[in-house]
């Protein structure tokens, strides 16, 4: 052999040796970087004579989940999924422009809906755009499945292009979350997935799939309901629901307080609450994420409770005796300071999830079920034992609560030529009164005035971030929302700079001929910030002003949409007409408010229920949040 060519063969095996080596490391790699799973390292079987490919099963199985409408952003590690829907017709899928969009939009659907929201993004930065999404889901109880794509199974852990440790990553922000390495166990962990999704608290759930494990084929398997190991309690402790209708029925000022715990257990739950408080008599509030589980024009609906809620809610909590907790968690922004919280009041609290109970409130009478399931057994009991209300007291306590009504908590006066916020939203009530009317927000001020002066009569008619706070939320929720009625009133209620947060949003509703109306309360401030400031910082408006805002009228005309504004409070009426007219595509109204005007009623962080702050009660800039509430706001 000549010394050249053996030179080359030398050369090829340490080539080989070098490759065959790197391949070690890398398969060594996957083994020790990727998250544990229970479908994590399955040996990839042989597959089975009819087999399909990874990326058919998906859509299979989300077929057979009743699937419709799917949210989501192609990218190279999902493609085979993307391909696979392109050869089938019974799923539509809705191209958003950013992947936390489409969880935004998946939470609308669900919210609007009472199913799974379904998402789809690509690996690394597709699914890392995600995770506001999620946490959003997680923090107000949300049922979303979102398909993540991720590198082929031998580079997990080597670094590749576009990976992120996904399910090590969203293990915080989502119930639960899979990666899947066998074909063969991919449709019983996406039904898996629904399952939990959707199942005693709602949550997000994640589903990793590496490109080879779509590629690959395997044997579908459809849902098997008996297969499932989750199965949380629905149904309460009979021997619990009795302690509590018997507290309830020696009450003298009882209050049910009901959360978004209400809207999850579906239409049932709202009805038998609407029943056994008109059967009790009693007092209802609701926080935030309740609103729209008993209607808000019923005379016994004392308003919404917490931070910014009313003050007869405020007071009847701090002063009630008996404290009915349906589905709420106890929130910092409800409870205000714990230690003053109802302090003289036994407290019964129904949840389904038994690790919210006694989590920061000290609970009197636990019940852990369905919110449904207890009210039912609730009224059934009541009735069972001929339990009557404390007639005398309970009249003595609705004066109390009588009394504080006349402060007339909400009043705000529209005067001269500058639209207050509260006024904006009056005529859109009105206007809008005849719909059957979606109502999603973003985040701030506004949110908290479309609470207080918006009414929600029905459940899944209220779409916000509550948890969580999200900037942004509103137009893709809006989105989905509209996408699940499209014959509904969708209105985004928002501010001028939660809504620049995921304005892209406005082209996938443009595309999809979507006719979502954003009414956008605009007062150049990042308002609720402004207005912490003001009280806690003594006035100094640091970063919190917006010098360089869009023309929005002109924004909306060149996404395709309408653009209309208001600057006068003549104009009102006028816009909120005129935007009810445009039914197929988006309109932006931009409303030019009160730039001063800040949200009444307010418990100050670090105070009680019975310390609140009223428009006509506010102290001087500076002197209203101070101690332990600073660090609360």
């Amino acid at each position: 052999m000549c010394p050249a060519h053996a030179s080359c063969v030398v050369g090829a095996v340490l080539l080989w040796a070098e490759w065959l080596r790197r391949k070690i490391v890398s398969m060594k790699s996957a083994v020790i970087n990727a998250p544990a799973s229970a479908y994590d390292l399955q040996p990839q079987e042989k597959a089975a004579p009819g087999a399909i490919n990874g990326a058919e099963i998906v859509v299979r199985a989300l077929i057979d989940q009743g699937v419709e409408v799917i949210f989501g952003y192609p990218g190279g590690a999902v493609l085979p999924i993307y391909d696979a829907l392109y050869k089938q017709d019974k799923l539509t899928h809705v191209l958003v422009r950013h992947e936390q969009g489409a969880v935004h939009a998946a939470e609308g659907y669900a919210r609007s809906t009472g199913k799974v929201g379904v998402v789809v993004v690509t690996s690394g930065p597709g699914a890392t755009n995600a995770v506001t999404g999620l946490t959003d889901a997680l923090m107000d109880s949300i049922p979303i499945v979102c398909l993540t794509g991720q590198v082929p199974t031998h580079l997990i852990g080597n670094d590749a292009f576009q990976e992120a440790d996904t399910t090590g990553i969203t293990r915080p922000c989502t119930k639960h979350n899979y990666l899947v390495r066998d074909v063969n166990q991919l449709a019983a962990v996406i039904h898996e997935a629904f399952h939990i999704a959707r199942s005693g608290r709602p949550g997000p759930v994640v589903i990793d799939l590496p490109k080879d494990v779509q590629f690959a084929e395997g044997t579908y398997r459809p849902p098997a309901p008996s297969t499932m190991t989750y199965r949380p309690r629905r149904t309460p402790d009979r021997a619990q629901v009795e302690r509590a209708v018997a507290l309830m029925a020696e009450a003298e000022r009882p209050i049910f307080y009901t959360g978004g715990g209400v809207i999850n257990a579906g239409t049932r739950a709202s009805e038998l609450l609407i029943e056994f408080v008109h059967m009790t008599g009693f007092p209802c509030t609701s926080t935030l994420m309740g609103l729209g589980g008993f209607p808000m024009s019923d005379k016994q609906f004392v308003g919404m409770l917490g931070m910014h809620g009313t003050y007869e809610a405020n007071m009847a909590m701090h002063g009630s005796d008996v404290m009915i907790n349906i589905g709420a968690r106890f929130d910092d922004r409800v409870t205000g300071k714990l230690s003053g919280f109802a302090p003289h009041s036994k407290k019964i609290h129904v949840d389904i999830d038994a690790s919210s109970i006694n989590k920061s409130v000290a609970v009197d009478v636990p019940v852990v079920g369905d919110a449904a399931e207890a009210l039912a057994m609730m009224i059934q009991i009541w009735r069972e034992r001929g339990y009557k209300p404390k007639t005398e007291a309970v009249a003595r306590w609705w004066q109390q609560i009588d009394m504080w009504r006349k402060r007339d908590c909400l009043r705000y006066s529209q005067t001269g030529d500058v639209i207050k916020p509260q006024y904006a939203l009056d005529r859109l009530r009105e206007l809008t009164k005849n719909y059957d009317t979606y109502i999603s927000t973003e985040v701030g001020q506004h949110q908290m005035w479309a609470a207080q002066y918006l009414r929600f009569e029905k459940p899944n008619h209220w779409l916000t971030s509550g948890g969580l706070g999200t900037m942004g939320y509103g137009l893709p929720a809006a989105i989905g929302a509209q996408m699940a009625h499209p014959k509904a009133l969708v209105i985004d209620v928002a501010g001028e700079a939660s809504i620049l947060m995921n304005i892209q949003e406005m082209s996938t509703a443009v595309q999809y001929r979507l006719p979502v109306k954003v009414f956008i309360l605009n007062n150049q401030w990042m308002g609720m910030v402004r207005q912490w400031q003001e009280m806690l910082h003594g006035g100094r408006y640091s970063q919190s002003y917006t010098e360089a805002l869009p023309d929005f009228v002109k924004l909306a005309e060149a996404f395709g949409g309408v653009g209309l504004r208001a600057s006068k409070p003549g104009d009102v009426d006028h816009v909120i007409k005129e935007m009810l007219k445009v039914t197929d595509r988006p309109t932006i109204v931009d409303v030019c408010v009160d730039q001063r005007e800040n949200c009444f009623p307010m418990i100050p962080s670090g105070k009680n229920h019975n310390e609140m702050i009223l428009s006509d009660t506010v102290a001087p800039v500076g002197d209203v949040i101070e101690g332990d509430g600073m660090v609360l706001v």
